[in-house]
């Protein structure tokens, strides 16, 4: 055991993390220089492209030390993004320590912040490093500093590198094997697992990323899950080398993989623990939560002949991805669909591209909304997601909905610019104070539903991208929510609707009004576009008709026989918007989704 180190490298998005690992991965040999290739551990088409971690990997780097001894370190990656924070926190229960990587150009930003909080949680030994040393902008003695004063962690663990070339990686991996501490844990006692991930195998079923904490586990042992208690006769163990090596046994102290036969992922929950049939042991790890889900839309099918196709999609994609739940739902307008639940944003945005680009189905999004819950004047309580459950406002006594604290870093010059943009969408309790000079820690108290619909993208605009930001989940707060309803030549258009506060409610319909205007084709009649709460219209336009000019061949002559054509005309007009149907284009429905213009 004291020849085994596991460790995590913890970052904000973009600060090399990938890149590291990379080059720990080259310099252990682990793999030959023909078969390399970057971001080695990200293994989907999107987290290359976009340059981000979405699902965490793990890597067994056999490591031959200065002092000629052989070490396995184990490396756990982790998402950096914020959607992904239990899965995080999951993985750095299983290691030791932690390298806290930072740009030597950016410095410490918010999740940096927020991943270090998470680490000194869990009594990990942290290791700073900096990273991109080679850049013309590297600030590396500014970062330094920072590190010490606001961070408060010891100046002389500091480690310096360059992850592009190379540099500095080998005095990293020796630091690890220095500073960190072994794993602890008895392999005589009663078997203790943590799952801190799985993934699906289409030929062998869920593969169970572990940390052996107590006990040893090996094939043909019965193991049971502690939350659900479920039982499975153990196929393989192994360890995560660039492939699946499999092991006699894995022992206390080890991070490794379990074959069970288990059929889906979501029978594997993070943060649950494993335990042996025969020999259970008292009481579950500490930590475990179900996942849920914060932000809900509905998707459906451009076409609907696709449907059967994104029904086998979506259970196709929850077999790799446990944290997306769906069930079926309807609209008027687009046919038939599923509501999904999601972990933020991000994780949305991922399904989405995933869907699109692995399983070729094209789809619609309805607009994001969060889970609200409404107490009725008879007492019950009931939680919608979904405008088209929306109560009865006569029987409603009282609602909720989430709030988060945001933590925003910026330099000092947008102070103004942020707090405007927090008061515009209901910030309370906001302070602030400068872990540094020049640089502002901001912390506010927001609804979900105002974070979701498009705060991200005007805090990097209004910062010109040097804000960042990372949120917790605090509790339900009193709120007064209306259902905007958009009509579209006076039918209601269900995909449309929108549960929102009443303050903002005429900014939200008149922008979905206008987006419509721009989108829908002109008609021989003219289309009225509102929105409204009940029956009280609060925006309209008008998408104007076609004009044919029937006076054309009235040269001359009295002004009566023109306005009894003009008249004509108008009766037509008024017939044809009785019986005239308006269809509503699939990009009406995108540009609704789209922020307003920065």
């Amino acid at each position: 055991m004291k020849h085994i180190r596991n460790f995590s490298i913890i970052a904000h998005i973009d600060h090399g993390k990938s890149t590291l690992a990379d080059r720990m991965i080259q310099k252990c040999k682990l793999i030959s220089d023909r078969e390399f290739k970057d971001q080695l551990l990200d293994n989907m088409d999107i987290e290359r492209e976009r340059g981000i971690t979405i699902k965490s990997q793990t890597i067994c780097l056999p490591y031959q030390a200065r002092d000629g001894q052989t070490y396995d370190l184990n490396l756990v990656d982790t998402p950096g993004h914020v959607d992904f924070s239990y899965e995080v926190s999951r993985a750095l229960t299983s290691c030791e320590g932690a390298l806290l990587l930072i740009d030597a150009a950016q410095g410490v930003e918010a999740q940096t912040l927020a991943n270090l909080y998470l680490a000194m949680e869990n009594d990990l030994e942290i290791i700073p490093v900096i990273n991109k040393i080679d850049l013309p902008s590297a600030e590396p003695e500014k970062v330094a500093l920072q590190i010490e004063e606001d961070l408060g962690l010891d100046g002389s663990l500091i480690q310096y590198c360059s992850a592009k070339t190379g540099k500095g990686v080998e005095d990293i991996l020796e630091a690890i094997v220095k500073h960190l501490p072994p794993p602890e844990g008895d392999p005589d006692k009663e078997l203790q697992a943590l799952i801190f991930d799985a993934h699906y195998d289409a030929f062998r079923g869920t593969i169970i990323s572990v940390r052996i904490i107590n006990g040893t586990i090996k094939a043909g042992d019965v193991i049971r899950f502690m939350s659900n208690g479920t039982e499975y006769r153990v196929e393989e163990v192994g360890l995560f080398k660039f492939r699946r090596e499999a092991e006699k046994k894995l022992s206390a102290g080890q991070i490794g993989y379990i074959l069970a036969g288990v059929k889906t992922v979501r029978d594997t929950r993070p943060g649950d623990t494993i335990t042996l049939r025969d020999r259970p042991c008292a009481k579950a790890l500490p930590g475990f939560k179900e996942v849920q889900q914060v932000v809900f839309s509905s998707l459906y099918p451009i076409s609907t002949d696709d449907y059967e196709d994104l029904a086998a999609a979506l259970e196709k994609l929850q077999l790799n991805d446990a944290a997306l739940s769906f069930q079926k739902d309807s609209s008027a307008a687009l046919g038939f669909g599923f509501r999904c639940g999601f972990l933020g944003l991000l994780h949305l945005e991922v399904v989405q591209e995933r869907l699109e680009r692995e399983f070729d189905v094209s789809l619609i999004l309805t607009v994001p909304s969060v889970k609200y819950n409404f107490y009725l004047s008879d007492g019950t309580k009931i939680e919608v997601d979904n405008p088209a459950h929306f109560p009865d406002p006569a029987k409603i006594q009282r609602v909720e909905e989430p709030f988060i604290r945001a933590t925003i870093l910026i330099p000092e010059r947008y102070m103004g610019a942020v707090m405007t943009l927090c008061m515009e969408r209901r910030g309370e309790n906001t302070s602030y104070h400068y872990p540094m000079p020049g640089r502002i820690e901001f912390t506010c108290e927001l609804p979900l539903a105002e974070v979701i619909y498009d705060f991200y993208d005007r805090l990097k605009s209004i910062t010109q991208g040097y804000g960042s930001f990372d949120y917790e989940m605090l509790d339900y707060r009193l709120s007064d929510l209306v259902k905007l309803d958009i009509l579209v030549n006076g039918e209601i258009v269900d995909a449309l609707s929108q549960l929102v506060h009443r303050n903002n409610s005429r900014a939200r319909g008149l922008h979905a009004c206008e987006m419509l205007k721009e989108e829908i084709p002109r008609q021989m009649f003219k289309i009225a576009i509102q929105a409204a709460i009940g029956g009280n219209i609060i925006a309209r336009t008008n998408v104007s008709a076609l004009r044919k000019d029937v006076t054309a061949k009235c040269y001359g002559g009295d002004i009566s026989r023109k306005r009894k054509l003009l008249e004509k005309q108008k009766e037509g007009k008024k017939r044809m918007k009785t019986v005239g149907n308006v269809d509503i284009p699939q990009t009406a429905f995108l540009a609704v989704l789209r922020s307003e213009q920065k």
